[in-house]
């Protein structure tokens, strides 16, 4: 569990001799995933997992309910986007948060769940449109969203991520047409990469993948991570080679800026590697020739 500070716990947990504690769970096993952490939502990351069923939502790990929202606890009629939610802390930093469900106020919950406990049925309010709820990871402590699947063991999965697209962008922000691939100008370029992990069967829809990765004649020149979402002076940060604004990264919708290159005289071989969660991966290579 690379650059999250509960690797020590899990390493303390699963090592020889140590004593049996219950590791984080999901939610559901019965509603389906229709996004997922890093989806590109019309230009905008999706924090967390959002859940489509009846089944409800339940207690990721134990801890304690520390907040919870409904209706009638805010004299503003504006609705908050995650609806009613409730937000459960499980130490270390680590919080849960259950949004975007059914509204039964904020008594009907006790101030201490087991893994498993009910938290709440699954609804619709805030900013969702069918029946689910949204399951979020935060880290209160580095102020930044976490991939559930960090920490959450992934649901099983044998079909490998999809490229749909590659394409550049000059300095100019403008793409760079098929064709000109073969007289390509040298200069610096934006890599943009539209990728997806399907959910499970053809036409079931798409999730984002774990990792991007693009290179050039070997050398790698990008590397998109969606592990982690940080906040910084109210600017939402993910990385990619670095803490990068989100808004460098999503704005291509539906692709992702992925990388950046400055392509000099000569033949040039471009290699994008996608990842999912499970561990699959696809790859495309594109070959370029630059005046």
């Amino acid at each position: 569990m690379k650059h999250y500070a509960l690797a020590a716990l899990l390493i303390a947990v699963f090592a020889p001799g140590a004593e049996t504690v219950s590791a984080m769970d999901w939610p559901s096993r019965d509603a389906a995933i229709v996004r997922n952490f890093g989806y590109n939502d019309q230009g905008r990351p999706v924090l967390g997992t959002v859940f489509e069923g009846a089944a409800p939502a339940l207690a990721a790990e134990g801890g304690e309910l520390i907040f919870s929202y409904s209706r009638e606890d805010s004299a503003s009629r504006l609705p908050s986007p995650l609806g009613a939610w409730a937000a459960v802390d499980h130490g270390d930093g680590l919080v849960s948060i259950y949004g975007r469900y059914e509204d039964q106020g904020r008594d009907s919950r006790p101030l201490h769940v087991e893994q498993g406990d009910p938290i709440t049925g699954s609804g619709i309010s805030g900013w969702s449109l069918r029946q689910g709820f949204y399951f979020v990871l935060y880290d209160k402590r580095e102020r930044r969203w976490v991939n559930p699947s960090m920490i959450i063991a992934p649901f099983p999965d044998s079909r490998p991520p999809q490229i749909l697209g590659v394409q550049l962008r000059n300095a100019e922000g403008k793409p760079v047409e098929s064709g000109q691939l073969r007289n390509l100008k040298q200069g610096r370029y934006t890599i943009a990469v539209n990728a997806v992990d399907p959910i499970s069967a053809p036409g079931d829809g798409f999730l984002a993948p774990h990792r991007i990765v693009c290179s050039v004649n070997g050398a790698e020149t990008g590397s998109l991570l969606f592990e982690t979402i940080s906040a910084r002076d109210g600017v939402l940060m993910i990385n990619r080679n670095g803490l990068v604004p989100v808004k460098q990264v999503y704005a291509p919708f539906p692709a992702f800026e992925a990388g950046e290159v400055y392509l000099s005289r000569g033949q040039a071989l471009l290699e994008i590697v996608v990842q999912d969660m499970a561990g699959n991966s696809h790859s495309a290579l594109t070959r370029m020739i630059v005046e």
